[in-house]
């Protein structure tokens, strides 16, 4: 727990939270999966947008951020991703290509947060989280997955226990078939706002802290002013909106490829959904590493005047002498040398 309640507390959290597909890698992760079981790729994702208007005819409502999880398992049960299983998907996350500067970018981060803390004597740590649509397996196969403090993504169950099951013995319940079968976690743009309120309240940390409990501000392990949400487009706007609504930075990104995305994300900043924009390019020498310390300069600033605030405000002076003049009148005189209280104002917060 932090050392003391509110703004006087000394040790703080910040968090940056960041997309994956189109975030920290240029493509989408599943790319080495098509690859090592020779499925085109361009096909599939053809066949996955068509599939809401396809089953919308049936009458039927699906997701189309999640719609893509079912058409794998339609692969894995016809045939083209047979024996695809949660190890596989895990080894060939090691394969999905980095934008420059990942995963060093972690760290240099975490350690430039450090030591503005220590300049300013506070006790600041910062975190890294994973929030995604795309595949848990493969983001924790990759190169990142050693320098983030959580994943969250898509799941799947390989073996799932059948009807009856509580009667059954273990040994009758164990399957041969590993392949994936079953989808565990479906994570859409909507559910990550979630998985924010589970960083934000602490709940990720402590399983004891329902991510529906209500929590104080001041008690909430990561005020939502601490955080900064990085990810690519229009479809992270729920996230961007949650972490802005409550004093946060949100920040898209672009391929310097593209002019459609770079424009894209400037219609996000015209619109007020994000604070800034700039390319997936994470070395130390570019824009969006300068960018993201500025942002943990504010964020550290903010807290050490709302300290100092705290200290004055809630701190109860000590007595001091009288004076012999006010002893006798039984009136307290105030000499004509002590200055002026200060007028404290609170500071605004970003």
């Amino acid at each position: 727990m932090d050392n003391f309640d509110g703004n006087l507390r000394t040790h703080h959290t910040l968090a940056c939270i960041w997309d994956f597909d189109k975030t920290l890698t240029p493509g989408y992760m599943q790319t080495p999966l098509f690859e090592a079981y020779g499925i085109d790729e361009t096909k599939f994702w053809i066949e996955v947008n068509r599939l809401p208007e396809l089953y919308a005819k049936r009458g039927l409502h699906v997701s189309k951020d999640t719609v893509y999880l079912n058409h794998l398992l339609s692969y894995v049960k016809n045939g083209p991703l047979r024996g695809l299983t949660n190890q596989k998907l895990r080894e060939l996350g090691a394969k999905v290509p980095l934008c420059p500067g990942v995963p060093e970018i972690f760290d240099k981060l975490r350690d430039y947060a450090k030591q503005l803390g220590n300049e300013r004597n506070l006790d600041i740590d910062l975190e890294h989280y994973i929030v995604s649509t795309g595949l848990a397996e493969m983001i924790r196969g990759s190169a990142v997955a050693a320098h983030v403090d959580g994943i969250y993504g898509c799941e799947f169950i390989e073996q799932p226990f059948p009807p009856h099951y509580s009667e059954q013995q273990i040994l009758e319940l164990e399957n041969e078939s590993t392949e994936i079968s079953q989808i565990g976690v479906m994570v859409d743009n909507t559910i990550k706002t979630r998985f924010i309120f589970e960083i934000n309240k602490g709940s990720n940390k402590n399983p004891e802290i329902d991510v529906n409990a209500v929590v104080r501000p001041n008690d909430r392990r990561v005020p939502f002013e601490n955080m900064v949400y990085i990810a690519d487009g229009p479809s992270d706007v729920p996230v961007f909106s949650v972490v802005r609504k409550g004093g946060g930075f949100a920040y898209a990104v672009y391929s310097q490829q593209s002019r459609a995305e770079r424009r894209q994300n400037d219609t996000l900043q015209e619109t007020k959904r994000v604070n800034g924009y700039g390319p997936n390019d994470y070395r130390d020498t570019e824009f969006t590493f300068d960018w993201l310390c500025m942002r943990l300069e504010d964020m550290v600033n903010r807290i050490q005047k709302e300290r100092a605030y705290a200290l004055q405000s809630q701190v109860a002076q000590p007595p001091r002498h009288l004076h012999a003049g006010a002893l006798l009148s039984g009136i307290e005189k105030r000499p004509q040398t002590d200055p002026e209280p200060p007028q404290l104002q609170q500071p605004s917060l970003l």
